[in-house]
């Protein structure tokens, strides 16, 4: 917003539907404000229009959007998924699909930015903070639990027990699974390694000084300068700064979250020494735990480099990659962007391949979180993902955590007909057969995968049969918890020939699947239901995929 008052964001050139519904924001490009007919991810995550992208790259102009950064324009994949998502809503809304945009409109509104912003730049530096500040603290809502994990060992970042990975928290019908929102690797208090760290890098520095005191411009501008220093002994400093000050301040990690921060901090998690890479993205992990700066952090464009050092980091930054990974992916908004970014191959690999305990529990809820999304189901099936799935969940350890992405992949077309291919019914029927779940919730998600499975399916029943699921799940039926037991009596109700809760056959004689899945909940059965975590521990069994 300029000092004229003036709101940029407001051209739009899309047509209004005929029952005047206006299309969501996100179908909107933040440029031209119009309807996106070929959209593209850039560099930093967020989506466009292409010829918008084109004209600001003749222009060489990169817009400062609503949330304080800039886009990077260096590279663009299209957006298959979203522009599948406009057709079908402009179809179901009767509004005509869009066009590419007209090159002179594009053209004029781009100029228009590009005045506002130098109007913009003529608002004196206090008042364009203070009005920044006030977009830049909203109210913090979390829509899911916020549950801690278990203090572990003391001389490291980390502190989650091996025995341990989540608490399940008390059921709420807005969350699809209540349980911790922090990843494994983190902490709120230091090590004790770290702490000598700091004291050897900062002799004059007080640890037990009010950070309340600290003014945030001054400690940005110093951890900016070293940041940006070439000496590496300074960087090291600046992470570690950074890194414990950014632990346990809440209000110290929304404000020192700054495009100028983040810019810094993102060329340093790719860096070749080990100190200040894991530092850098221990700093991260911190900095993405508040809601606020979820998005900002994956529109800075940290996904490839937090891929890069999964890939190929050290042992605890693969471990702090994978942690940033889930908490990021936590935010409705980032999902898309972390799967088209090329987060899936290497946690799915870290899942099956990494020693560490906390890797392999952060890339599963990592996983997990991703796969609530239709696009990011579909790449994981095409990773040829489900066989190892299906492969690890006969492990007792790593059972639990799979089997919530399995509850996952089932529920779309593409994910059942690979898990039914997998010969997904028997080794799931097997499981509960031989009682090898550790956790009732694990059982629970063990049947809701059954479940899903049998949606819309001619084959199930056939299977089903075959691997003698009617004994198994009258069984569950009679010992189950709640839940199991509701959703076992619903699949023997299927089994039988009976569509249960409100089901009944077809005119043609088959059940009527509609009417036995829209009883519940998407997989689950009553509004109450959910996927369930158990412990998740370590995992030992072979796998010969090629994750």
């Amino acid at each position: 917003m300029g000092g004229n008052g003036k709101h940029r964001w407001k051209i739009s050139f899309y047509r209004s539907t005929s029952s005047g519904k206006q299309p969501p924001k996100e179908f909107l490009c933040p440029i031209s404000g119009s309807l996106m007919s070929d959209p593209v991810i850039v560099a930093s995550g967020q989506t466009f229009e292409r010829r918008s992208v084109q004209v600001c790259r003749e222009f060489g102009y990169a817009p400062e959007l609503p949330d304080g950064t800039r886009p990077d324009f260096s590279n663009l994949i299209p957006n298959m998924a979203i522009k599948t998502t406009i057709l079908n809503w402009c179809d179901q809304h009767h509004s005509d699909r869009p066009h590419p945009p007209d090159l002179a409109s594009v053209e004029k509104n781009v100029r228009a930015l590009m005045e506002d912003s130098r109007v913009d730049q003529g608002i004196r530096v206090s008042e364009r903070e203070l009005l920044k500040g006030v977009a830049e603290r909203p109210p913090i809502m979390f829509s899911h639990a916020a549950t801690e994990l278990g203090r572990g060992r003391v001389d490291h970042f980390y502190s989650s027990s091996s025995e341990e990975s989540v608490v399940i928290a008390s059921p709420s019908p807005y969350t699809p699974l209540p349980f911790a929102t922090r990843p494994s690797c983190y902490s709120s208090s230091p090590s004790s390694s770290e702490i000598v760290e700091l004291e050897t890098l900062n002799p004059n520095s007080n640890s037990n000084s009010n950070s309340d005191s600290i003014h945030l411009s001054a400690e940005e501008e110093e951890l900016m300068t070293k940041l940006s220093s070439s000496v590496i002994v300074e960087q090291e400093e600046a992470v570690i700064s950074l890194r414990k000050l950014t632990r346990t301040k809440e209000e110290l990690r929304v404000s020192l979250c700054t495009p100028r921060l983040l810019s810094a901090l993102r060329s340093l998690i790719v860096s070749r020494y080990s100190t200040v890479q894991v530092n850098a993205a221990a700093s991260l992990v911190n900095l993405s735990l508040e809601k606020p700066n979820k998005v900002k952090i994956v529109r800075s464009g940290f996904v490839p480099p937090l891929v890069d050092v999964l890939k190929s980091g050290s042992g605890e930054s693969q471990e702090h990659a994978a942690g940033a990974l889930f908490s990021l992916a936590l935010e409705e908004d980032n999902k898309m962007a972390i799967g088209v970014l090329g987060a899936l191959p290497p946690l799915m690999h870290s899942l099956v391949r990494s020693e560490s305990e906390r890797t392999r529990h952060d890339s599963a809820l990592a996983l997990y979180h991703l796969t609530l999304v239709e696009s990011n189901r579909i790449k994981l099936v095409k990773l040829n993902a489900v066989p190892t799935l299906l492969a690890l969940s006969k492990a007792p350890r790593s059972a639990g955590r799979v089997l919530l992405i399995l509850c996952n992949l089932a529920i779309c077309g593409e994910g059942r007909s690979a898990m039914l291919d997998a010969n997904a019914v028997e080794c799931l029927v097997g499981m509960l057969r031989r009682n090898e779940l550790d956790s009732e919730s694990t059982r629970e998600n063990c049947v809701a995968a059954l479940y899903a499975l049998s949606h819309g399916s001619m084959r199930f029943r056939g299977l089903a049969r075959e691997a003698k699921a009617v004994e198994v799940l009258s069984e569950v039926e009679k010992r189950g918890s709640e839940r199991a037991r509701e959703k076992a009596k619903r699949l023997l109700m299927i089994m039988r020939g009976g569509g249960g809760g409100g089901g009944g056959r077809a005119d043609d004689g088959e059940p009527d699947w509609e009417g036995v899945l829209d009883s519940g909940t998407g997989v689950g059965l009553g509004a109450g239901t959910r996927y369930r975590v158990g412990p998740g521990r370590s995992l030992h069994a072979a796998n010969s995929t090629t994750f």
